[in-house]
C-alpha cells in the first residue's frame, strides 16, 4: 500500500548511507513508500554519503532541472596512495611521498575555477556506447575526452599526516574523485578520495534530509514539486493561460519575467516549466495532465 503523503509526487531528501548505490537507495525507497516512479537527482558513489533528492510520481518530471544545480561536498583526500578507482574500493596502483602543507596550499588554486577535467577510468561515461568502468574492469584502457566543469571554492577545513579534509562548492558533472587524484599529481604526488560526503545540491541542505530508516518508521516528510524549481523566475497564469500550457501550447512572454527559463503557476500549483521562445513560453515539462 502506498504512502499516501507521496501519492501526490514530491521532493524526498535522503541522507544516503555508505555502503549502498544510490540506485539501490531508490529501490528501498520505492519498496518503503509502495510508490514505484521514483527517481534521484545526482548519483553518489556506494562509498559516499548525504543528500540524495528523490523526486516522486510526476515530480520525475523536474528531474533536468535539479540535476543541473551546483554541489557542495565534504571529502577527505588521502595522499601518498593512488588507487585503481580513485576511491578506497580501488586496488592500490602508485605510492609516493605525502607533500607537505604548504604544496598542497599552491596547488588548490590550479584546480579552482572553470577545469577541463579528465573522469576518473572507473566512471560511468561511455565510449562507442561502452562503460569506462565496464572496460576497465576488463584490463582494457578508454581514452575519455575532458569535461568542462567548474570549481567554485576549496575550504582546507584540516590536516592529518597523509589526509586533508576540505570543502568544495562545484558545478554538477565535477568528479571530486579525479579532483583528488589531480591534487596529488599537482603536489607531486599521488592521492585518491577517502571519503565524501554531499552536504548540499542548489537550495537543498543535507540538514533538512531524512534517513532510510525514517521512511521505514513513516518518520519523513515530502516536499511540494514546485520545491524543485524555486530558483526559477514565477510566472503566474489566469485560468485561459493555464488550460493553455495543460494542453502544451505556448503563452505571452510579457516584460515583467526575466530570463530564458521559468516557473509558470495557477494559483498554488507549479503548472509547467517552460523556455523563452521568442515572444513566447513554450513549455517544456507540464505537470498537469490534460
Amino acid at each position: 500500500m502506498s504512502d499516501p503523503r507521496a501519492e501526490a509526487g514530491g521532493l524526498i531528501l535522503l541522507d544516503k548511507p555508505a555502503g549502498i548505490t544510490s540506485h539501490t537507495a531508490v529501490e528501498r525507497a520505492r519498496h518503503l513508500l509502495g510508490i514505484r516512479r521514483i527517481g534521484h537527482a545526482g548519483t553518489l558513489d556506494p562509498f559516499a554519503t548525504g543528500l540524495l533528492i528523490l523526486l516522486v510520481g510526476r515530480a520525475t518530471r523536474l528531474l533536468p532541472f535539479l540535476d543541473a544545480e551546483p554541489k557542495v561536498y565534504r571529502a577527505t583526500i588521502r595522499f601518498g596512495v593512488r588507487t585503481t578507482t580513485d576511491d578506497p574500493e580501488g586496488t592500490v596502483i602508485a605510492e609516493s611521498a605525502v607533500p607537505e602543507q604548504e604544496i598542497v596550499e599552491r596547488a588548490i588554486p590550479t584546480l579552482t575555477g572553470h577545469l577541463l577535467q579528465r573522469p576518473p577510468a572507473f566512471s560511468a561515461k561511455r565510449v562507442a556506447g561502452v562503460r569506462a568502468y565496464a572496460a576497465a574492469r576488463r584490463g582494457e584502457i578508454i581514452a575519455l575526452e575532458p569535461v568542462a566543469v567548474t570549481v567554485h571554492k576549496w575550504t582546507v577545513l584540516a590536516r592529518s599526516g597523509a589526509d586533508l579534509e576540505v570543502e568544495v562548492w562545484c558545478s554538477a558533472g565535477t568528479y571530486v574523485r579525479a579532483l583528488a587524484r589531480d591534487l596529488g599529481e599537482a603536489c607531486g604526488s599521488v592521492a585518491h578520495l577517502a571519503a565524501l560526503r554531499r552536504t548540499g545540491s542548489g537550495r537543498f541542505s543535507v540538514d533538512d534530509a531524512q534517513s532510510l530508516e525514517q521512511l521505514e518508521h513513516g518518520d519523513f516528510r515530502v516536499l511540494s514539486a514546485g520545491a524543485a524549481v524555486e530558483h526559477l523566475p514565477v510566472l503566474e497564469l489566469d485560468d485561459l493561460d493555464a488550460r493553455r500550457i495543460t494542453h502544451g501550447q505556448t503563452v505571452t512572454a510579457g516584460l515583467e519575467t526575466r530570463g530564458d527559463v521559468v516557473a509558470l503557476r495557477h494559483g498554488e500549483e507549479l503548472l509547467a516549466v517552460a523556455m523563452r521562445d521568442g515572444a513566447s513560453w513554450r513549455p517544456r515539462v507540464v505537470m498537469r495532465d490534460a
